[in-house]
């Protein structure tokens, strides 16, 4: 059962972050630049993750997001 201070799939309290590149679009996909960037982070236990634009001061803030 999801718990608020974890996961909020599955409840488990540990999850990893890392940091995943895209392009946008117009010119950007067309040369495949990629100039958006994202934090994922996804629960250790059953991988369930969340998206957050990059542009946060550090993974810590995007953790506390996603445990609560």
């Amino acid at each position: 059962m999801p718990s608020e201070d974890g996961c909020p799939k599955c409840g488990h309290g540990e999850a990893d972050v890392d940091t995943i590149s895209t392009t946008g679009g117009g010119l950007s996909k067309m040369f495949d630049i990629q100039n958006r960037k994202f934090e994922v982070v996804s629960c250790a236990k059953c991988g369930y993750s969340e998206l957050y634009r990059a542009d946060r001061s550090g993974a810590s803030d995007v953790v506390d997001v996603f445990f609560g």
